[in-house]
Formats: C-alpha cells, structure tokens, sequence
C-alpha cells in the first residue's frame, strides 16, 4: 500500500510542479516580452482634464505599465532622462521631491529615502522605459487608475498638482475668457435698466477707543462712518456720513450721476459721465488746479481718460483707517494715509508714452484689500481724427453739499467754473482750448488757455499758452517719448509776473524739467531706473536745482524702491544755504504670510542730518476669518516710538478688530471698531448682511440650471445645479453655488464690462457644458444685478481634413462656429487629417479656417461643412471636409492677355 502510494506522488510530482509554475510560482519579468497585442494608447485624465496627448504602455503579466518618457512630458516634470546612462533624475511636482533612479544601481532615491527597484517595476520596451503603474503611484505621490474599457489613465489626488493647476488655467482662459477671439460687445449683456428707486447698499464703520497723551489726559472717542450707494430718479447716487471724534456729523457728502462709456447720455450731448453734488473738477493746461466740492459736472470724454497728456490725478473714496498705495507698472510711486477727510488724493503723477497701467491698492483695518487697475494710452491715437471731446464744471470748490459745522480754510474756497474741448485734427495733431473761472487765495482770476499737440515719431508734443483777465500770460512746452527702452519727458514753463497759477509758485518765474525712466538689466532682473532733474527761476532772482533719482526693485515677493532728492537753491543776495538731500525709503510684498508695507526718510546733507522717521506695517492672516496687524514707528524729530498691535475676525455678517497701542513718551490707546454691511438680497429678497463692503461695489447673483428646451430661459420645472464655480473677469470671485443653484459674486469694477461665466472645469458631468461663453455684466456701485447661465447637453464633432486631390491635411487649425458667427472652439487636425472638436454644447454650427492658417497654405477660410448636435445625435462626424484653394486674380497686360 504504501509502495503505490509513494508510486502515485512520483508520477503526480511533475504535474503539481509544473501546476505551481503555472498559476502559483512568479514568473521572472525576462520571461514578458512586448508585442502589439499588448501595447495601449491612454488618455491621461484629471476630473474633466484632458493632460497631454496620450500615455504608450502595455498590459503585462503583472498589470499596466506605461512610458516614463510620456508621463514626464504629459505632466511637465522637469526630470532629465538619459538612457545611456540609464538614470532618470530630477524633481517630482515639488522642488523639495528630488527624485534619482539609476536603472544599473538597481535603485530609487526620493528625497531621502531610498529604495531597490523589483524585477517587475521597469520593462524594457521598444518605446522606452515601461514603469508599472503601481510603482508610478508610490513615486509621484498620488493614485493611478486603469480603465481599460475607455483607454484612460485617471490621476487621483489629495492636492492640486502643478500640470492640472495649468491645465485649469489654459481651460478657463480659452472656455470662460475669450478675450482674444471676440469682443465683449458681442456676447449676450445682462441689461438691468436704471430705476426710480433702488433699495442702496450701505457700508458702516464704527469705533469706539479711549487715549492718554503723555501729559495724563485721557479722552474717549466715538466714531462712525457710513458709505451708502443705490439709484434715485433713474441715476446712480452715492452719500458718505462721517463723524468727528465725539460721534457727531461732521461732513456729509452726496452725489447723484450717470456714466455710459457708449456715450448715450443726454441725446445730441453724447455724454459719457454727469454728475451733480460734490464732485471734482478737470485741471486746466496752465492756470488752474484739480479741485473737489460741491458742484456739478458733464463731460463726453472717454471713461478712465488722463486730465492731460503728461499727467493725471487719482482721487477715490479712502475710509478712516486705510492706507492707499499707488503703482505704475508694477513700480510703487505713491503712498498716503487717511487723513480725516475720507479720501486718497494722488495729484499730478506723472505718464510715459505707451501704456500706462496703474494699480491702486487699497488696505482697510480689518485686513480688507481692495485693487483697482487702471489702464491709460499715451500715444499718437490719444484723440481719434475729427473727433471733439468737452467737458463744463460749476464748483463751490473746498465745501461739501451739505456742512455741518465750519469750514477750514483752503487756498481753494469760492465758486468756479468753466468749459474745454478737445479736437482731432488728423490720427497725429489735436487741438484744446478752455475758459475758466476760478477763486485762487480769496481772489478771482478768468483763464484763457490753448494748446496744440502734435506726434513726431515715437514722442509727443504740446505747446500751450494761457492768458488771465489782469494782463498775464504764461506758456509751456512739453515733451513724451520713447528714446530706445528710454522713456524721456521734459517740460519748459514761463510766467509773466501778472500771471498767478494755481499749478505753480506764486513768485515763480520759468521752470524746466527733464526726466529719464529706464530698466535696467542685471543678470536676469530688470530693475527701473528713474532720474529727474528741475531748474526753477524765482521772480525775485533766486534760483533752485532739483534732483531725484529712485530705483525700483524686487526680491522675491517684496516690491521696494529707494528715492534720492537732492536741492540747491541760490540766493540773489547773500550766501546760499546748504544743499539738502534726503533719501526715502519704500518698501511692499510678502515674506512668507506676512504682508509688509513700510516708509523710511533719513536727511543726509541740510540743516539737520540724520533719521528722520519710519513706519512698518505688518500683516498676516491666521486663518480664513481670522487676520493679526502690528505697527512699528519712529519719528526722531519728536523722539517718539509707537506700537499698534490689532487683530480682526471676520464672521458671516460683520468684521470685528481690536487695537491697541503704546507710544515711548508715556501714550497709549485702544480701540474696537464694527464693519458690517447692509444691502438687498438678490436670492430671495429682503435685506442682505455681510463682512464684505456692498456698496463700494458692484456684484452679481448667477443662476445656474439646466436649460432643457433650449431657450436660454430658466422655467420652473428645470432644475438647478449646485457646486458649480463662477468666473467674473479677473477680480470677481465668488462661493460656488448652493443647493438653489445661486452664488453671489461681490467685489466687481463699477462700470467696466465683465464676462460672468461658468468655469467648466467644475462640472461633474463633461457631457454637460455651458451654454455660451458667458453674460457681460457692468456693475454699478451697491446694486445687485441677476444673470442665469444655462447648461445644455454636450457632444462630439468629428471628420477629416483634405486638400484638393484628396491631399492629407494635417496641422491646420479649424474654428467651430455658432449660428451667430461666434467662435466657441477651436482645434487641430492631426497627421492623417483626423480633427475632433469636444464638449460642444447642443445647437448648429458651422467650420471655417483659422484666418492665419489660411493665409499661410493660401486657402480659404470657408469649410462646406455644417453640422446640428441634438439629444438624439449628439455625436457627429462629418467625414471628409475639404480645403478649398484660395482663388488667385489674374491682372491683364496691356495687350490684352492674362498674366498669373
């Protein structure tokens, strides 16, 4: 028995060995070889996001693997392969992931941890290296899923990575922003007329502190300041109410107006902006200054225009407590704090020829940070040909509509007005002249002045001339150029002694400037460089040199500039007195979270050497509702330190911050203030309270639902779709939308178009996209205005491109059409001529060449190739499409035959 036993397992011996071998014993990876059968072609998805142009791999014994090489370019890794040496070394999405394989050494260093490779983590492939996917996963940090039934390679992950980061922005830019491929004027405008009456949106601040001075005396302030804006008798309006330090009124500010950049105001006027209450005034070329007070304004000019051609002057709402920081080209060149009167006044700064983009910083004391960007040309179009701009003010300059207690005296008080035009001669001459009135130091002064401009090749040139009813004259030349990468600007002016400018001296006599903005190339930084430099002659014999030079520079996220100014006056009798030089230092950014701002002022030559003062703010935020700020000063002139410490909280409809303050001789304060918000409630009516300030400006409720019959128009048995994202240009912003479908987009430009729509990155659904590009909105201050964005059903369009003969055409960029001629896609055939257009909303459309492609292979633009998408054919090839070569004209000879 046990002799046949041991028979039995010696003939069954081989059959489990080879058993085991089979199904049970791992098979060595020498033992896979590649072949055509295996091999895969992926696509590499995130969510909705299409990376790269497909991953090779394989299906092996043990799995998936796929192309190192195609996973290091469809994610941009900045990983250098090299197969001679057979290693891979580099980085993995985060600079601080080093990454170094070395396929001899047989291993893997991530950072510092280092690991054997298996026989089965690399194939050797025809392609190149085949990394299995498992093994991808551990080194990229993230997850990787085959779907072999869709070919797709799907990246799941913790965090936003680098390449979907990218793939987000390019997707909205292209789907939410077309900027380049249409004008705003052409896309759908959300039109909420003006009304009667609208319920205003209003902003308050109030505070309550107490303070000892360094005598011991100790006092307990009250302060309020309330902002509102809204529509009365079919115009904007807006009011501010402010209080003194005992919490009674002490100015209150109106204004009702109208603005249309289309130039529509006031029938045959074609006013752009009108405006009556308080509100400020142009300044003239030679004679007057820019004024604000009570009064009333009207002007066709263009919205955002400079006062003059070399100059302008930025004036806004500034509460008490903030500060405003000016830049010009990303160069900061101004600084001010509030001042009581609650606005920022930035007068006179100068322009360059080209573009000019200002920003305007705003920060508030509850961590609040406001931006507003201004883009004003300087150049030989600056006054389209025979086109005529006017303007007319009345001012009772220096007063608010309504006063409260006295009035202050300034240089300005009293009544005044006048009236300008502007004219385009041709595209590089234009003309101006103006009548004004004004009331300068309690004596009235009437201006004539005149001014012709004219451009000589890469500058600009003004000669003006200004007479006054006593008798004076004055004129003034003024250049704007471009030297090189130099920009120059220089100005000459002449007063005649009865002249008195409200822009100059009194007792000046002629004054010339020159100054030179230029960057600097320092390895791979630019670094801006300005200098300037004035003469001024005085009517009594003195004399005066100016210099100043200020350099702008930015390491790493701080912006700083260092400005020296440098003075030398001549006495016409006696010795001169010493020189002055001072020397500013600015600085702005960030290091790591914390926001820094600070000013420092030193005197190295002059009557009195040495520092003078410093200030530093800083901020940093210690979670989403939570922000801390400290101040540090100096000033040594008093010999006196300060220290401000304060912390804000930001809850769902208010914001609260705490201060507290110490000074080295013997002060101290503190205070508590209240932000808070009211306006109407767009979602569901009533009144609306927020952290956030309504009625400075504009916002926006966006519907989202699915458009099921196609009109564009919300119906009540269509539903809504939530956690979508909203896009709003480059500033509006917004929490995607709730169960209703609604989100409120809050912190929108008054009166500049703004393309408001669906980030479709965020749809859960790719056969579900949005229905156009968007609506055009232009907010005004503290109104809510209401857009719905439809969602329709989404499609395929396919075909092949040919040229005549049946040519291949491969390369070439197509543009899919809507019924209105817009361009919503565009894509581009491959090698074999093959084009796929994707995720294109339910409708009709047309095909037609890019124009430049079109110019390039000399065909043209019009494709015979029409096509509907509907719910029951929603994918759609087209077959082959052909190019039709462009038709070339003949020109005769003079004997009668053509000639190509």
């Amino acid at each position: 028995m046990i002799k046949s036993l041991s028979l039995m397992l010696r003939k069954a011996l081989p059959l489990w060995v080879s058993a085991l071998l089979l199904f049970g014993a791992p098979v060595h990876a020498s033992e896979w070889t590649a072949n055509d059968d295996d091999s895969l072609l992926l696509d590499l998805r995130v969510g909705q996001l299409r990376v790269g142009n497909g991953v090779r791999g394989y299906q092996t014994d043990n799995g998936v693997c796929v192309d190192l090489s195609d996973i290091i370019m469809s994610f941009d890794l900045p990983v250098r392969l090299d197969k001679k040496s057979r290693r891979a070394t580099g980085w993995l999405f985060e600079e601080s992931r080093t990454f170094t394989l070395d396929r001899d050494d047989g291993a893997v260093q991530i950072m510092n941890k280092r690991s054997a490779l298996s026989a089965s983590d690399i194939r050797d492939v025809p392609e190149g290296w085949c990394v299995a996917t498992q093994t991808l996963s551990r080194w990229l940090n993230v997850e990787l899923k085959i779907d072999l039934s869709n070919a797709l390679l799907v990246v799941v992950a913790d965090r936003k990575l680098p390449f979907e980061l990218a793939e987000e922005r390019k997707a909205r830019v292209s789907k939410i922003r077309p900027v380049s491929q249409f004008d705003l004027k052409s896309l759908p405008q959300a039109n909420d007329p003006y009304r009667f009456w609208r319920t205003p949106s209003i902003d308050v601040v109030a505070s309550v502190g107490g303070r000892k001075d360094s005598l011991g005396n100790t006092q307990l302030d009250r302060r309020y300041e309330i902002y509102a804006s809204g529509e009365v008798a079919h115009a904007s309006f807006d009011a501010r109410l402010a209080s003194d330090e005992r919490g009674v009124p002490e100015s209150l500010r109106l204004r009702a107006y109208r603005t249309d950049p289309d130039a529509n105001l006031f029938g045959p006027l074609k006013a752009t902006q009108f405006a009556i209450g308080d509100v400020s005034t142009l300044p003239t070329s030679l004679g007057v200054q820019s004024t604000v007070g009570r009064g009333a304004f009207l002007t066709n000019r263009p919205i955002g225009r400079p006062d003059s051609f070399d100059r302008t002057t930025f004036r806004g709402e500034l509460p008490d407590g903030w500060d405003a920081e000016l830049y010009r080209n990303d160069q900061l060149i101004g600084y001010t704090q509030s001042r009581g009167n609650g606005r920022y006044e930035f007068v006179e700064v100068p322009l360059q020829y080209g573009q000019n983009r200002f920003e305007i910083v705003l920060y508030g004391p509850q961590g609040q940070i406001r931006r507003d960007v201004r883009m004003i040309p300087v150049g030989p179009d600056s006054i389209p040909p025979r086109e005529t701009y006017y303007w007319a003010s009345v001012q009772d300059a220096g007063r608010d509509l309504v006063n409260f207690g006295s009035d202050d005296f300034e240089h300005f008080f009293g009544w005044r007005g006048g009236v300008g035009v502007e004219r385009g001669i041709d595209a590089r001459t234009s003309v101006a002249a103006s009548l004004f009135s004004a009331v300068y130091d309690r004596r009235r002064d009437t201006y004539l002045e005149g001014s012709v401009r004219r451009a000589i090749g890469p500058t600009l040139v003004e000669l003006a001339a200004a007479a006054n009813a006593r008798g004076g004259y004055a004129m003034r030349g003024q250049l704007v150029g471009q030297l090189g990468e130099t920009a120059i600007s220089a100005e000459s002016i002449w007063l005649h002694r009865k002249f008195r400018s409200e822009r100059y001296d009194r007792d000046l006599r002629s004054e010339h400037s020159l100054s030179l903005d230029h960057s600097l190339k320092i390895g791979s930084k630019y670094v801006p460089v300005s200098l300037r430099g004035t003469y001024r002659q005085r009517l009594n014999g003195e004399s005066a040199i100016e210099a100043s030079g200020r350099i702008s520079f930015n390491i790493k996220q701080i912006n700083a500039s260092t400005e020296i100014i440098w003075e030398q006056q001549k006495r016409a009798f006696g010795s001169d007195p010493p020189g002055r030089l001072d020397a500013i230092f600015r600085l702005s950014g960030r290091v790591g979270g914390l926001r820094l701002r600070g000013e420092s002022r030193f005197a190295l030559a002059g009557y009195d050497t040495g520092f003078r003062e410093s200030k530093v703010t800083g901020e940093w935020r210690a979670g989403e509702k939570s922000d801390w700020r400290t101040e540090l000063g100096y000033d040594a002139t008093n010999r006196r330190g300060r220290l401000a410490f304060g912390h804000t909280r930001r809850f769902r409809n208010f914001a609260l911050t705490g201060q507290v303050e110490a000074a080295t001789d013997g002060a101290v304060a503190g205070s508590l203030s209240l932000a808070f918000s009211l306006g109407p409630n767009p979602g569901g009516g009533g009144i609306r309270v927020s952290s956030e300030k309504l009625a400075a400006h504009g916002q926006a409720m966006a519907v989202v639902f699915q458009d099921s019959n196609g009109d564009g128009y919300r119906q009540a048995d269509e539903p809504v779709e939530k956690e979508v994202e909203i896009t709003a240009g480059l500033t509006g912003k917004g929490e995607p939308t709730d169960k209703t479908g609604r989100t409120i987009i809050g912190g929108l430009a008054p009166f500049v178009p703004v393309l408001i729509g669906i980030d479709a990155s965020s749809l859960p659904d790719p056969f579900i996209q949005p229905a156009n590009s968007g609506v055009v909105v232009t907010p005004r201050p503290g109104v809510p205005m209401t857009v719905e964005l439809p969602l329709v059903a989404a499609g395929e369009v396919s075909g092949t491109l040919v040229r005549s003969g049946g040519r291949v055409a491969g390369g070439i960029e197509i543009e899919l059409l809507d019924r209105n001629g817009r361009v919503v896609k565009t894509t581009k055939s491959e090698y074999d001529g093959y084009f796929l257009f994707e995720r294109v909303p339910y409708g009709q459309y047309r095909l037609r060449l890019a124009a430049v492609t079109a110019a390039i292979i000399k065909a043209e633009t019009t494709l015979n190739a029409q096509v509907e998408l509907t719910k029951a054919r929603g994918l759609v090839d087209i077959g082959t499409v052909e190019v039709r070569d462009a038709l070339r004209i003949a020109a005769a000879d003079s004997d009668g035959s053509e000639k190509p």
